[in-house]
């Protein structure tokens, strides 16, 4: 049987395998690495994964930014005197063996919350490819999540199916996590290199703020992450290119320029940032002498002509009312890259759902198909889920004076002012390489202020430039 990837356009999940079921399966890794969908080919790029050329990387900001130190303890607690750059880690260690009864149900939720975000992407009218990482957008809520209280926790919890109380869902993110971190010993990358899946989050706070004790604990112990202290209110243009640069870093260059100009100001206090690396070798490679220019069917029913791989070995094949689609293993056998072909993309897109991704995974292997299936990249540009996940059900985290993010700092004046995220992927004939990047940021509600000048004051002119005082005076009877 011939699997072809050529008409209207197809849909993609990367996730882990294991020796379950297939039902069981989709409990464990449908839920969300990586998921896309290639409306056509106007954005296909020909192009071989590239190797990483900036290792070496010179960072444009000055040491005291980028050399970390550490220091127990954090901002809360006690009276520790940090400065900007330096990192803010919880005396606990990382849980190197948590539990991991609440993983399915975890994972579960996480299914669904990916195809929420996922139809509400694909339902813009001006949208073309599309690509992201639910699970990386998950984990930054989730650090998040760690600090909201009250009516922002339970909206939090209701957006992204989180069914887990605290107590729970963080352990089973911790179990996720390392299960995640752990695939491909021995297996090969795409480009010559080992192959790379990694994930790793970091936060970066506000240099002086007080943060509680028992949330940074939580974000140390489950999710490895640490408190990176920059100045923001001195200078958030510098606190913005040294998180560009650590996303830069963790994602071999492929996420650059991330946060764009504008999105952390003075009122900045946090940013929860969770990074994600893929970088995999087929199984079976597809056979570059094969590859040739093909036709393409888009959307409207024109087409274009793309280079299209050829795969002679067979691989599972399913297939049901008004979809096929197959299953391309990736070296180690602990990952795959199911691509599904609907006859009809938006009603299938409109009908989408977590019942629907089962029957898909089970039917997998029914039978076996050689497939064709173009190259392709997506690349995309940063972009905001403020209002998607407002639409989902959670506006109350972005209202300055109603969201409740006390677990952070004990406060009410915290509030979400932008969910940022970032994609990248590209296919070819020899494996596939994947990134994404989420931040959160938090920033601190505006206390309006004001001055009653209505008693005795002392004035000076002085040149802004060069801070020469060139008059002063005092007034201590206006009517006189």
């Amino acid at each position: 049987m011939d699997f072809h990837c050529r008409n209207h356009g197809f849909l993609m999940a990367v996730y882990p395998l294991k020796s379950l079921n297939h039902t069981e399966q989709l409990g464990n890794h449908v839920g969300g690495r990586w998921h896309g969908v290639c409306l056509g080919s106007r954005r296909t790029v020909n192009l071989p994964i590239r190797r990483k050329i900036m290792r070496g990387k010179i960072s444009r900001l000055p040491g005291w930014l980028l050399l970390p130190a550490l220091v127990l303890g954090a901002c809360g607690g006690g009276t520790n005197t940090v400065t900007p750059g330096q990192e803010v880690k919880s005396d606990k260690q990382r849980l190197a063996e948590p539990p991991g009864d609440g993983v399915p149900e975890l994972v579960a939720g996480n299914t669904r919350f990916a195809i929420d975000v996922y139809k509400e992407l694909a339902a813009d009218p001006e949208g073309g490819n599309l690509f992201f990482s639910p699970y990386s957008i998950s984990v930054a809520l989730a650090m998040t999540w760690a600090g909201a209280r009250e009516q922002t926790e339970s909206q939090m919890a209701q957006t992204l199916h989180f069914t887990l109380s605290q107590d729970k869902l963080h352990p089973a993110f911790d179990w996720l996590d390392l299960a995640l971190n752990s695939r491909g010993q021995g297996a090969q990358g795409s480009d010559g290199e080992p192959f790379r899946l990694h994930v790793v989050n970091r936060l970066f706070g506000q240099t002086g703020y007080r943060f509680l004790q028992p949330f940074l604990d939580t974000l140390a112990v489950y999710y490895g992450a640490g408190l990176y202290l920059l100045d923001f209110m001195s200078d958030p243009e510098a606190g913005r290119l040294v998180i560009n640069d650590w996303v830069a870093e963790q994602t071999e260059d492929r996420i650059e320029d991330f946060i764009p100009q504008g999105a952390i100001d003075t009122m900045t206090r946090l940013v929860l940032v969770n990074a994600i690396y893929f970088n995999a070798k087929w199984k079976e490679v597809f056979d570059d002498k094969l590859t040739a220019d093909g036709a393409f069917t888009l959307p409207d029913g024109s087409t274009v002509t793309v280079p299209m791989m050829v795969q002679p070995e067979s691989m599972p094949f399913g297939e049901g009312a008004g979809w096929q689609a197959v299953e391309l293993a990736y070296d180690g056998d602990e990952l795959s890259m199911v691509v599904v072909v609907p006859d009809d993309l938006a009603a299938f897109e409109q009908n989408l759902d977590a019942g629907k991704l089962a029957e898909i995974v089970d039917a997998l292997g029914s039978d076996y198909a050689t497939v064709t299936m173009p190259r392709f990249t997506v690349d995309g540009a940063t972009f905001s889920l403020n209002q998607i996940l407002g639409e989902l059900g959670m506006p109350g985290a972005f209202v300055a004076g109603e969201a409740d993010f006390s677990g952070m700092d004990g406060t009410h004046n915290l509030f979400i002012s932008d969910v940022l995220h970032q994609a990248f992927v590209t296919v070819n004939e020899y494996g596939t390489e994947a990134a994404a990047a989420t931040a959160v940021i938090v920033s601190e509600m505006g206390i309006p202020r004001h001055l009653d000048v209505d008693r005795p004051f002392i004035f000076f002119i002085r040149d802004l430039q060069t801070g020469s005082v060139l008059f002063i005076g005092r007034i201590l009877n206006p009517a006189n």
